[in-house]
């Protein structure tokens, strides 16, 4: 635990620095120990903020650690700082990969509880619960209420980009969001879902990127008994990623708005990719 927290803590004030970030030299605590709690909250106490402060606080490790209030709002002035370590990590990640082989795949975030969805606050449209937020595991057997993270990844599990879109929205429609920004000929693996023929092409013809889905039995393109393999293989690696990420995201996020859940998930996603440093 303590090399987790040294860890966090030395990494995100060295990226910090490294990019020029400045700020009042009368703040009684900066924005890498901000960082650091909420990677903390993410990483060993299930996203619970007010956990990470105390424990941080108790142990010495941030003496002057802000109240509630102020320490909410200062993490959430300081999103844009974490988007910005993301993109460090992502492309750390893509520069020590050993293949030019990524994964996609997408994980669901959960608001609440299945049986409570008709009580949750966050996402409603006139009348009850949005619609679109509602979404279906497949591999469980059952709804949830909530966001999808779709997350690619290095061929080692890294992940290199991340976004959120509603539960009820398809994997398909999700594809053309994807930035993509990776080596050209590199291939990408994605499960049945992501089997846009169109999509395919364009990518191959504006970035070289050979995006590679399993396939349905009725595809008209169909793939040889080799690149099956590797394509299995291979897919084995992010749903073991995703298998981690999911343990770590609680049955349900505690969070009054939409906003606060949003940067709550996307805080498990990047103390996930700073993981892939230690």
């Amino acid at each position: 635990m303590d090399t987790d927290v040294v860890a966090y803590y030395c990494l995100t004030d060295e990226m910090l620095q490294a990019s020029g970030h400045q700020e009042p030299p009368q703040r009684s605590m900066t924005d890498a120990e901000v960082i650091t709690t909420a990677l903390v909250a993410a990483r060993l106490f299930g996203g619970n903020f007010a956990t990470a402060r105390a424990f941080l606080e108790s142990h010495g490790y941030i003496p002057n650690m802000l109240s509630k209030s102020q320490y909410n709002r200062r993490l959430h002035r300081a999103a844009p700082l974490l988007r910005r370590l993301f993109r460090w990590l992502a492309l750390i990640h893509k520069r020590s990969a050993e293949e030019d082989i990524y994964l996609i795949d997408s994980f669901p975030a959960e608001a609440c509880d299945n049986i409570r969805i008709s009580q949750t606050r966050l996402y409603r449209a006139e009348g009850g619960p949005d619609e679109d937020f509602r979404g279906y595991i497949a591999s469980k057997r059952r709804y949830f209420f909530g966001l999808k993270i779709h997350l690619p990844a290095a061929a080692e599990g890294n992940p290199v980009e991340a976004f959120l879109t509603p539960g009820g929205r398809h994997d398909a429609r999700a594809l053309k969001q994807f930035e993509l920004d990776l080596p050209e000929g590199a291939m990408v693996i994605g499960d049945k879902a992501y089997n846009d023929y169109d999509f395919e092409d364009l990518l191959s013809e504006a970035s070289g990127i050979d995006l590679r889905p399993l396939r349905r039995s009725n595809s008209k393109r169909g793939e040889s008994v080799s690149m099956e393999f590797i394509q299995h293989t291979y897919r084995k690696r992010i749903e073991t990623e995703g298998s981690n990420l999911e343990k770590r995201l609680p049955s349900s996020i505690h969070a009054v708005t939409a906003e606060g859940f949003e940067l709550k998930v996307f805080l498990f996603v990047l103390a996930l990719s700073f993981d892939g440093l230690l």
